[in-house]
This record gives C-alpha cells, sequence and structure tokens, in this order.
C-alpha cells in the first residue's frame, strides 16, 4: 500500500509532477532534488532526481529526460527510473494554451533481503546460536532474482494563461511490475496509477520589470491520490526579485500531517531552494525530525531574457 515519492517543492521538479511541464524554458533547463524523509527514524527514505530539458520553438515542442533514485528502508528497497519525455504546445486562443505530454522509459528495483525481518522470526527473549537475541531463521523462501525491471509509461496536460494554469497527469498507466515472488496467486496488479490534479496563478506585483526576476505571488495546490492514500498541498510562494519563501500545508484527506516552510535564492544562472516538512501529525516532528529538500535548477545560457519576459504564469516553475 506504498506511494511513489513527491516532492514538497514541486515547483523545482516539473517533469516528475507533469510531463506537460517538460520545456518551460528556450534554455536548457537542469534540477536537481534531493528528499530525506523522517531522518529521525531507523529506516528512512531518501530520493534523488536529476533531469535536462527543453523547448525548441521551431518544433512547438519541449524534450527532456529524467532520472530518479530512491532509497526505501535505508536500502532495503532501492529503485531507480530513467525516462524520456516530450510535450507538445498548441494556441487555443489568444489567451490560451495547452500542453500535453508523453513520458516513457524504465523502472527497476533491487530488493535486499538480508535486511528484511519477518513476522515468523520475531520471537520474545534470547535465542540460542541466532544473531540478535529473539531473531529466528525465517521459513520465508528468498526469491531467484531480487531484480525487477519494467516498462514505465505515463502522460499528462494543461491548460494555462498569462495569469492561471491547472494540469492533469498520471503515472505508471500501465502498471508496471516490480514483484520479486510469483506464487501470489495472481493478486498483484502492478505498480498503481497515480493520479495528480494540480494548479496555480500567478499574481505580478511589478507590471513585468524587464530588467530583473520581477516580484509575484504564487498561490498553488497539488492533489494527488495513489493506493488509497491521498495528499492534499496548498499554499503559496512570494518571490521578490533574487530571492524567495513559500508556505503550505499538506493533509491527506483524514489528518494535516504537515506544514512545509520553503526558502530561496537565484541568479541569472541557477536558483537554490531549501525546504522543511514540519510534521503536525500524530507521528510528530519530535520523533521523526521532519522532513528536508534540496532543489537547484541551473538555467544554461541565462533564464532571463531582457528583451523580452515569458508571457505565461510559470515563473515559479523557472
Amino acid at each position: 500500500m506504498a506511494q511513489d515519492p513527491v516532492f514538497s517543492q514541486f515547483y523545482n521538479a516539473p517533469i516528475q509532477l507533469n510531463p506537460g511541464l517538460v520545456g518551460l524554458s528556450t534554455n536548457a533547463q537542469v534540477a536537481l532534488n534531493y528528499r530525506n524523509q523522517w531522518p529521525n527514524w531507523p529506516q528512512v527514505y531518501t530520493t534523488y532526481s536529476a533531469s535536462y530539458d527543453q523547448f525548441f520553438e521551431t518544433l512547438n515542442s519541449g524534450f527532456g529526460v529524467n532520472i530518479l533514485a530512491d532509497d526505501a528502508g535505508d536500502g532495503v528497497l532501492k529503485t531507480q527510473k530513467i525516462t524520456g519525455v516530450y510535450a507538445y504546445q498548441v494556441k487555443l486562443n489568444p489567451n490560451l494554451m495547452a500542453r500535453i505530454g508523453l513520458e516513457a522509459g524504465v523502472i527497476t528495483s533491487r530488493l535486499n533481503w538480508e535486511k528484511l525481518i519477518f513476522f515468523d522470526q520475531l520471537v520474545p527473549g534470547s535465542v540460542e546460536g541466532t544473531p540478535g537475541g529473539g531473531i529466528l531463521p525465517s521459513r520465508e523462501i528468498r526469491p531467484e532474482d531480487l531484480n525487477t525491471a519494467s516498462v514505465d509509461i505515463s502522460m499528462g496536460g494543461l491548460l494555462y494563461s498569462e495569469k492561471f494554469y491547472v494540469g492533469l497527469s498520471l503515472k505508471h498507466l500501465n502498471s508496471p511490475s516490480n514483484q520479486f515472488k510469483t506464487d501470489n496467486n495472481n493478486t498483484y496488479s502492478g505498480l498503481p496509477t497515480r493520479l495528480i490534479i494540480h494548479g496555480g496563478m500567478q499574481i505580478d506585483l511589478d507590471g513585468y520589470n524587464k530588467e530583473g526576476f520581477g516580484s509575484f505571488i504564487a498561490p498553488s495546490i497539488l492533489f494527488t491520490r495513489q493506493s488509497g492514500l491521498s495528499q492534499l498541498n496548498a499554499g503559496v510562494l512570494y518571490n521578490r526579485d533574487r530571492v524567495f519563501g513559500g508556505l503550505w500545508l499538506r493533509h491527506t484527506l483524514s489528518n494535516l500531517d504537515a506544514a512545509i516552510v520553503s526558502v530561496g535564492m537565484r541568479t541569472d544562472w541557477i536558483k537554490f531552494s531549501y525546504s522543511f516538512d514540519l510534521t503536525i501529525s500524530d507521528a510528530l516532528v519530535t520523533r521523526t525530525t521532519g522532513s528536508h529538500e534540496i532543489g537547484v535548477l541551473i538555467n544554461v545560457g541565462g533564464l532571463q531574457n531582457k528583451r523580452s519576459r515569458y508571457e505565461d504564469c510559470f515563473s515559479i516553475f523557472r
């Protein structure tokens, strides 16, 4: 019943959010992301991602490649994914644009069987001749192959104008398999599809200052559902030229999970962000010590074109 990792700094990982967001900049853009979730727990979740994308005006299309590496349980289950991403842009009317994106690649997983502890191993007290005391050998049969590899397909799209955007994406459309055992009576149907609905606005405060990054407020909302769990993030980011900060709340629809605080700065070439998830659910921040994220966007050739500004609402993603 687990879910995919979801970056709190979704605005610094646009391809992870929606394939339709690939190629938002005419210059090449490189995104680097790191997430360390609940580091005070003995078996934490650590996620890394890297992507490259660019928009080509002659083709009216964006192209990109995305790499994701996830370490669940401090090495128990490691997952890697590499995908190619494509998005086509079309103008619906003078004030409304649309994008549709496709993502396809390979997802692999590796299970560290030696780190697993099964129910039949747990007995009270010490047991002579077994390591750790109280840990018996398990009757579980080790799979022949502890590695899996499957094709993974996703798609997404969005509508946008100069003021707002709304998007939808579906991850794991083909439910790729990552199972290690085959004696499960066909009860496993592959990775569950992840639904993402997101949207936001850009409220410019300086009338598009052509000499800098400008000042704007960007409220946003993100809803995702996978494997029986829903997550809703809602908040706002404020940017004043080269510095910015934001605040979001994350809710699981059954309890308020965390408050997310983000700060960062940017130059003509690079944007750096740090965010902290303050756990406010029953898990308590004193137990988990929250979650940490670092996001870096590198705009090869520089982001700003002083002769013109992007006439859209995606400054939060650049």
